[in-house]
């Protein structure tokens, strides 16, 4: 009798590039900059990027989808999955460009887009984060801090998740439902007040990590469904192109919230449960082979998702440094010249991080952490 080969399980197979992938990425990189950029003046017409600041959240899905599932993907074949190289890999995709870009707001001042930094400590430690307000240098490191705890923990919880099968369900909807609850009740603290504050809403709602898990749990249970629960994913990928519509739906539903009462309770509370289910079912349309986001690969895309995490470390810099530019030109930063020369200066800018620093530590992450061959029992 000859010997059987073992068969690749396609779950379980290293993942390729995914064109829908990609696109979601490239939207949510192109979603945040604008947002970013409105701050500082470069305003699109009608105000539109006010609602760039999603992006984040549309990060944190596709993030807990795609780390997780590193995980996930060993418990699912019945082995523990190697958690010294999971951070390992984590830390050479993370830390290189990251602290460059910290060393460069340490060691240059004058590129600071804020007088007022946060100490060297908090963004070495990943807590930078809590206590954060607005309108300080590399804010936007917040996103960072908090993937970065969420997957400190995460392969310990998913452990404990695999020996205690009850909480396959009940931990992600009670992270969702603490969430809404303890939002609502912050919320309600605030406009409670003689004088409600963007301020508080920005230091104990926006940027703490106990109130922004929602995206990455999503993202996680989505991949959880996709190694453990073979056939609810196969009814997810046959009805993924029903599900754009209403995923659009609910995002612009939370959308509508905030427009009317950014610091209400309703907005706070369910408004980012709302986007984060949103985008999940934006996700699920972009790996289904049913739909054409998965198959027709968007111009431009795949190299805007590459250098999306480059881009957003740097973009501030570029954009602070934009103003000085066009002020000595006279150019508008409305107009469309200044808008474009803008955007392209922080792509070149963010293409010369990820060049420079970030491909070489991602090539030594392969030569060093290398991904062993995932194969399944042999039919």
């Amino acid at each position: 009798m000859g010997e059987e080969k073992a068969v690749l399980d396609p779950r379980f197979a290293p993942r390729k590039r995914q064109p829908g992938l990609d696109l979601l990425r490239a939207i949510a990189i192109l979603l945040v900059v604008p947002y970013h950029a409105g701050l500082f003046g470069f305003e699109l017409p009608h105000d539109l990027q006010r609602f760039g600041w999603i992006g984040v959240d549309l990060f944190f899905v596709l993030s807990g989808y795609l780390i997780a599932g590193q995980l996930l993907s060993a418990l699912a074949r019945g082995k523990s999955p190697r958690v010294p190289r999971f951070y390992w890999r984590r830390a050479l995709r993370i830390l290189p460009a990251y602290l460059a870009i910290v060393a460069l707001y340490i060691f240059l001042p004058a590129m600071r887009e804020y007088p007022i930094m946060p100490p060297l400590w908090k963004f070495l430690t990943f807590t930078q984060n809590l206590g954060l307000r607005g309108g300080t240098t590399f804010s936007h490191a917040w996103s960072l801090c908090i993937e970065s705890q969420f997957y400190l923990v995460l392969p310990f919880v998913l452990l404990t998740l695999a020996r205690w099968r009850r909480g396959h369900l009940l931990v992600p909807c009670a992270v969702v439902v603490v969430g809404i609850v303890l939002r609502g009740v912050l919320a309600h603290i605030n406009v409670s007040s003689p004088a409600p504050s963007f301020g508080f809403w920005q230091k104990f709602i926006y940027y703490p990590t106990y109130s922004r898990l929602d995206p990455l749990t999503m993202g996680v249970s989505l991949a959880a469904i996709e190694c453990f629960r073979p056939g609810w994913w196969t009814t997810l990928m046959k009805t993924a192109k029903w599900i754009w519509a209403p995923g659009f739906g609910l995002i612009a539903l939370a959308l509508m919230f905030a427009e009317v009462d950014p610091l209400g309770i309703t907005s706070c509370a369910l408004g980012f449960p709302l986007i984060a289910l949103g985008f999940s079912a934006l996700l699920v349309c972009a790996v289904s082979p049913q739909s054409p986001l998965s198959r027709v690969p968007i111009p431009g895309a795949a190299f805007l998702a590459t250098v999306a995490y480059s881009i957003y470390l740097s973009h501030k810099i570029v954009i602070n440094w934009m103003l000085g530019f066009t002020a000595g030109h006279s150019i508008a930063l409305t107009s469309l010249s200044g808008y474009l020369l803008m955007f392209f200066s922080v792509l070149i800018a963010g293409a010369a991080l990820f060049f420079a620093v970030e491909r070489p530590f991602l090539q030594m992450r392969q030569r060093l952490v290398k991904r062993p061959p995932e194969f399944a029992p042999a039919s």
